[in-house]
């Protein structure tokens, strides 16, 4: 019954589906996609990059570096559009830098997973469902000198992927998190051929309860956010008034604990049934899968940095990289290129990315596409994403 829906709920919720052992997977995963243009024609990075409407999802911290005094921005990223027309991840944005030291921001990501047509066992058609997530995020950033800014955000999610069952239970599920975030930003240096800036920032993100579709508030029945740690850097070339060109790197890892190795033989009846086999084995892997389930996620937070089971070499299999590259003409015409790469046991997306922005008066638009690089196919792979921003009021000086 609901069988092709709940296959569809499923690989859409584990992020990518793929046949490797250990990826770490988490509730909600629609807050990993990069949902702005910019970002996602440079690789799908964002902490530290300059500052842009867009900073809300990648470092909130930025905003209080950025040039304009208001902005507005909607994106839209289709989702699997191999499969179906009607999924797609959309964004609104709004921020304000209220003077020369602080801003505020908030911001509406939206993922719906268009209509599901639901049958019973014998086929007949029942009723249909639009399953959907989104997140209502504020966030504040503040100068602590004049090179450096931190920010903190609070976002509220809610999960309504559960389908009625014969007692009607279809309960969305929620939760919240935080982000706390810095950015640096150095004045523009003089050498010999050009002129340049550095850049760098941090994120912690999307810290928060794990999510509870059940509604009996258990860690085993709950997953966990996908907490991450973000770090970035990158330097602006400032050639002349009119040719600028921005490089950056970044690195990620999830904030969650590694899932436990297979078990594989056992020397210990743990069944009770007076002989030592594959019974006992089963037994012994259910019970790793439940601790692993009833892990907290303050505690699963620190055990993220050293609790996989092939030690430091897996431990760095966690972190993904991305590097991107940015040409602007003039502060109306942009090009972007960038690559991102995730180990191959631990997800194995590797993709190229290319964008470009154009600007005219106070509008802005973004496109991206992206171009996989490997056998694991990429729900988002010749996709174009597209961005629109609006800038307003007073404009700040760049020092």
């Amino acid at each position: 019954m609901r069988k092709i829906a709940f296959l569809l709920l499923i690989a859409l919720t584990s992020h990518y589906t793929i046949a490797q052992e250990r990826v770490i997977t988490t509730g909600v995963p629609f807050l990993l996609i990069a949902a702005d243009a910019r970002s996602a024609g440079m690789g799908d990075m964002g902490v530290a990059t300059s500052a842009d409407a867009y900073s809300q999802q990648h470092n909130p911290a930025k905003y209080a570096f950025s040039l304009e005094k208001q902005g507005f921005s909607l994106s839209y990223t289709p989702y699997l559009t191999s499969i179906a027309n009607d999924i797609s991840l959309g964004q609104v944005t709004y921020y304000n830098r209220i003077n020369e030291r602080s801003a505020f921001a908030g911001s509406l990501r939206y993922f719906g997973l268009g209509d599901i047509q639901l049958t019973n066992a014998q086929g007949d058609l029942l009723n249909t469902v639009s399953p959907n997530e989104f997140a209502l995020d504020g966030s504040y950033s503040l100068k602590l000198s004049e090179r450096f800014s931190m920010a903190v955000a609070g976002r509220f999610i809610r999960s309504n992927l559960k389908i009625a069952t014969d007692n009607n239970d279809a309960s969305a599920a929620s939760t919240f998190a935080v982000d706390v975030a810095g950015y640096y930003q150095s004045e523009e240096l003089a050498f010999d051929d050009f002129n340049g800036r550095w850049r760098a920032g941090f994120n912690f993100q999307n810290l928060g309860p794990k999510i509870n579709y059940d509604n009996d508030n258990l860690d085993e029945n709950s997953n966990f956010l996908p907490s991450n740690l973000r770090l970035g850097a990158g330097f602006d070339f400032i050639f002349d008034e009119y040719n600028k060109i921005g490089v950056s790197a970044e690195v990620t890892k999830l904030l969650v604990p590694t899932p436990p190795s297979r078990i594989t033989e056992v020397n210990e009846d743990l069944n009770n049934d007076g002989t030592i086999d594959d019974a006992d084995v089963q037994v012994a892997n259910s019970n790793a899968i439940l601790d692993y389930k009833k892990t907290g996620w303050v505690s699963g937070l620190f055990k993220s940095f050293g609790d996989a089971p092939d030690g430091f070499s897996e431990e760095l299999k966690e972190f993904t990289y991305a590097l991107g590259a940015e040409y602007w003409y003039q502060d109306s015409f942009s090009l972007r290129t960038g690559y991102f790469h995730e180990s191959e046991t631990k997800g194995a997306r590797k993709y190229f990315t290319l964008g470009a922005g154009f600007k005219y008066n106070v509008m802005k638009i973004d496109v991206s596409y992206l171009f996989s690089a490997s056998k694991v196919r990429n729900p988002l792979e010749n996709t174009l994403r597209f961005s629109l921003t609006f800038n307003f009021g007073d404009k700040y000086d760049e020092l």
